[in-house]
């Protein structure tokens, strides 16, 4: 790759981020993502396919049918008049916007294993979400017109091979802000997936799900955490928006054969084989908190019997995802490793049953408190849960049987809108992790007679004591300092006096 040509992350960054302007103010952020995302991912693969074209081109010359087959061999198929460019010569056409659904459907119907139905619920003609058919047309042509800039020239030839995927999660990032409490849905902030994907920990040869992993960040992260290419992808999303963004966020990082499943796991899990959970090494998520009404009449029924250590309360279903995710994992190996609300730690009645099972169990390993203010969707504080079957009966690490908790809660960048977490910051939580010792104020290894002595109550501050205790003041020094100021006091009103008389007297 020529360094001269090479395009840099911040500039791509920029310039898909400026193409949002043609939506900006008149399209919900968390409708025009969709728009965006899709016309990035149309750029990228169209980009790919002319980089590969001219490369093909050279090797056989004019011969096109050669050509062409050499090319449907690659990652995807991209037929004919379906391009991003393409499209862009056709922008000022007064059907643009079906031109571009026809293309998309072409796209998928040549790419189905990868990409079914990923285009399904986009629709580039809609007069409700883009306006009637003159304004709809501009914002169309604009929106082509953006996207071939210079700077979004995405051919491989100019690009590191990870610099979409990254300007990707970089969108969904952006979106996510601008979208506030509709963001939750599709994304967890980039430092908590970091985070949540160390501590579970995997490695070369893993298969690796998040049941609720909305536009699939936090796999990506996991995947990362690897360290090599060795694994494999899995994940489900009930909605259908966010998960046709996840299928591409796992495209343009080179996991497209990532298994992403679009359906209810709570109610109707997809990922199944011979009828029952298919099972992972590493188990992640970021799950909605306190879900309401997610399907607890039916959990009592449940041909997985999942609920078997009961079954949480109908208005929050935190517990209901915990159980899941505990369930799918390999008995005496999987590691689990889940965001949850404060409220999980320590409520009672049937979630608090469930908790003393999972306890009594020896499955839980380490809960990390975190600041407040960490997501787009709420400001409470948060917690991971980090359970490990292999502390089973049987398993590699049975004998363990404490619990470490960690209060990260004070440690946090401010932000404007958003506290966040720095490198720092989490190298501090995995350092503790590793070492697995007592750091005062920040760290407490507890027995499980301790945790039992507490009602298994999970309560950080229970077990990490953070009091600070308050400076002793002498009250005669205090006494002293208050009769000197107001001596001092008394003086200078006097000279102010005196002053003000020779004012006056002028």
């Amino acid at each position: 790759m020529n360094s001269k040509n090479v395009v840099e992350q911040k500039d791509i960054n920029a310039a898909a981020w400026s193409a949002c302007d043609t939506f900006r103010g008149v399209v919900d952020p968390a409708q025009y993502k969709d728009y965006i995302l899709v016309m990035l991912f149309l750029k990228f693969i169209s980009d790919v396919w002319a980089d590969h074209y001219e490369g093909y081109r050279n090797q056989y010359g004019d011969d096109e049918i050669r050509i062409r087959r050499r090319l449907e061999r690659e990652r995807f198929v991209l037929p004919k008049d379906s391009s991003f460019y393409d499209l862009y010569d056709k922008r000022n056409e007064a059907n643009i916007g079906e031109l571009i659904n026809i293309a998309l459907d072409a796209i998928e119907e040549a790419n189905k294993v990868k990409l079914e139905g990923v285009f399904r619920n986009i629709d580039f003609n809609s007069e409700a979400n883009l306006g009637k058919t003159k304004d709809r047309n501009r914002r169309l042509r604009l929106l082509l017109e953006d996207f071939n800039k210079p700077k979004l020239d995405l051919r491989p030839s100019r690009v590191p091979e990870d610099v979409i995927g990254n300007t990707y999660i970089y969108l969904i990032e952006r979106f996510a802000s601008d979208s506030g409490k509709k963001a939750g849905e599709f994304y967890t902030p980039y430092k908590v997936s970091e985070l949540v994907a160390k501590l579970a920990a995997p490695k070369p040869g893993d298969r690796i799900c998040d049941p609720a992993c909305g536009s699939g960040g936090l796999l990506i992260e996991a995947a990362r955490a690897v360290g090599d290419r060795n694994y494999a992808l899995f994940g489900m999303e009930v909605n259908g928006s966010t998960w046709a963004l996840a299928r591409m966020n796992m495209f343009l990082h080179g996991a497209d054969s990532a298994r992403i499943e679009w359906c209810n796991t709570l109610t109707s899990p997809a990922l199944v084989k011979n009828d029952r959970l298919m099972k992972f090494n590493i188990v992640v998520a970021n799950p909605p908190f306190s879900l309401d009404k997610w399907g607890a009449e039916e959990a009592k029924n449940d041909r997985f019997n999942r609920f078997w250590r009961g079954i949480p309360p109908k208005s929050k279903g935190d517990w209901a995802f915990i159980s899941h995710m505990v369930e799918a994992a390999i008995e005496k190996e999987g590691r689990i490793a889940v965001v949850v609300p404060h409220g999980v730690l320590f409520r009672g009645g049937a979630e608090g049953r469930i908790r003393q099972k999972m306890i009594e169990e020896n499955l839980l390993d380490t809960v990390v408190g975190l600041p407040t203010n960490l997501f787009p969707t709420t400001s409470i504080p948060v917690a991971i849960l980090v359970f490990d079957r292999s502390r089973e009966q049987g398993g590699a690490n049975q004998s363990r049987k404490d619990v470490l908790f960690i209060d990260a809660s004070s440690e946090y960048n401010p932000g404007k809108n958003q506290n966040v977490l720095s490198d720092g910051h989490i190298q501090k939580i995995m350092q503790a992790v590793r070492e697995r010792r007592g750091m005062d104020k920040y760290a407490t290894v507890a027995t499980f007679e301790t945790i039992k002595g507490n009602d298994f109550n999970l309560n950080i501050p229970r077990y990490v004591d953070t009091f600070e205790e308050e400076e002793e003041i002498d009250i005669v020094a205090v006494q002293a300092e208050i009769e000197q100021l107001e001596k001092e006091l008394t003086e200078v009103r006097a000279k102010m006096s005196e002053l003000l008389k020779g004012i006056v007297k002028e």
